[in-house]
Formats: structure tokens, sequence, C-alpha cells
């Protein structure tokens, strides 16, 4: 496999037919006729030596090596991407920063301070979420980002800013609704609109974890959909403080929950990148802590 220089096209390509395991969707999503697409993964097997599928007339499966390249390929797309955008910003007559934020995080004193610093300098914000807070540093979207742990830290450099507490959000209606503080133990009943390792005090003692049946939890985009859920009487959430505060809503109430873990912010960035930009950021953003 050494000297093989990876076409980008053809692992783009790849990744559509390794992720939708049937040819015709792949081309449907590529919007390429499906020959076309037939003959760009069979160069690819020969470039590589290797075929990366098993196919038949009913089923398209990874063999080992398309494993490996799926696993590998999606960081190639998204390095050659970042590489695309930083290219693009570099040739820019005012210097950027992009910098990503959670919702319910406060960007604007950080942004601020690097203005008193850096004039010279133009910010773009990109509001990001669980889904994607990491994926945009690795494609260049973001050049720093401020998440809320835990994370993915592969290939990431992550300097921790502050933490602060968690509400459960439930519906006006509800039960609880009116208390000044609950316990976890008082929600090991209540159906959680969210992954069981996000709130692992919850999970150790959730009633619906107990058994094979657990109701399903919808995928879930923005805190907007998370709460409209709640709202309606679908399950309870656990959220930062900040972003209870934010989004606040008349018939949604979010209670501290005293014996869960505090939330944990950091500012992160790609570990091999070395930006002036960044680094000013990095002390600018110390005006984010509470």
């Amino acid at each position: 496999m050494l000297g093989v220089d990876f076409d980008l096209r053809k692992l783009r390509s790849f990744v559509a037919v390794a992720e939708e395991l049937h040819f015709g969707r792949a081309a449907a999503r590529l919007h390429i006729a499906q020959p076309a697409l037939s003959r760009q993964i069979r160069g690819l097997e020969d470039e590589l030596k290797t075929p990366l599928f098993v196919r038949d007339r009913r089923t398209t499966v990874l063999t080992a090596a398309g494993e490996q390249l799926l696993a590998d390929a999606r960081d190639l797309l998204a390095a050659a991407e970042a590489v695309h955008r930083r290219v693009a910003a570099a040739a820019e007559a005012k210097p950027v920063l992009t910098v990503g934020f959670m919702p319910g995080i406060v960007v604007t004193p950080a942004v601020r301070a690097l203005a008193g610093h850096r004039p010279d300098v133009g910010v773009r914000l990109l509001r990001t979420g669980w889904h994607d807070q990491v994926a945009v540093l690795h494609d260049g979207r973001v050049d720093v980002s401020i998440v809320r742990l835990p994370i993915d830290r592969r290939g990431l450099a992550v300097r921790p800013l502050f933490t602060e507490p968690r509400v459960v959000m439930v519906p006006a209606t509800h039960r609880l609704a009116g208390k000044e503080s609950v316990s976890v133990t008082e929600l090991a009943d209540e159906h959680l609109l969210q992954d069981p390792d996000a709130v692992p005090e919850w999970r150790d003692i959730a009633v619906e974890l107990r058994g094979p049946d657990r109701p399903e939890v919808p995928r879930i985009h923005s805190v907007e959909e998370k709460l409209e859920l709640v709202a309606a009487g679908a399950g309870i959430s656990v959220i930062p403080l900040s972003t209870a505060t934010f989004y606040t809503r008349p018939d949604v109430v979010g209670i501290p929950v005293a014996d869960i873990a505090p939330n944990r912010v950091a500012l992160a960035w790609l570990a091999a990148r070395r930006s002036p930009l960044i680094e000013a950021f990095l002390e600018a953003a110390a005006s984010l802590a509470p």
C-alpha cells in the first residue's frame, strides 16, 4: 500500500458506499450514475490491491480491509477539507479566526478581549452541538472551539475553562416541578432523553435500564428539540445550568440536581496546529470563566 496517492473523489465514493452498504443509494447520494460509482470503487480496489467489499445481488458487506479504510478515510477527508478551508481563510485580506461554541455559552467577552489585543483579526462564530463539536475542528469549520466535556480527545489539545452545575428539565406540570432541588434517586423512574452515559449517576440506578425494553430515544439535533420533547411529556433531560437559563420557556422547568457531577467546559483545538491567532484566543478566553 506504500506509494499510493489517494484520489479524494474515490475516497468520498468509497465512504458513501461503506455507509449506505448499497451502490444504488450511494450513487443517488453522490448524484452520479451507479456504473460510474462501481468503476471508481473497482479503481480504488485495484490501486490498493485488495477488495474492499464483498457483494452479491442482495448484499454489500465491507471486508476487513474495507473496515480499516473506512476508519481512516473519514479522517483523511476531514483533514483535506480542513486544509481547503484554512487556505481559503489565509487568502482573505484580513486574518480570520473561526470559533465554535456550545449552546448556553456566551462568547462575547472573549471576542471583545481578543479584539482589544488584535484589532486586525476578524472573528466568526459557529454554534455547535453534542454531535459535531469535535467534527468541526477536524474538518476545519472552526479553528478553536468551546466544548462541553467529555469529548473524543484524539488529535486535540484541550484546556479546561470552568465547571457549572447541571439541572434536570421537566414539564411544568411534573410531580417534581417547584422543588428547590432534587437528588438523582428521585429521577430513577424517569425516561432520560439522552445517552445514559452522559449522566452516569442516573444510569447506575435507572429503572428503565434494568429491563430489555428501554423506550427509544429519538435522534435530537438541538436544545430546542430536546425541550420540545420534555414539554410534551416524552421524558426528562439533564443539561448545564447556563443552557437551561438561556433557553427558558414557561412549560419547562429546570431543577438543580444535588448529587450529579457538574458539566466541564473547555477549549479545544487541533494539537498539530501552531497558530498565533489560536494562542491569542486562548488568552482572551480566560474572561469566560464565571
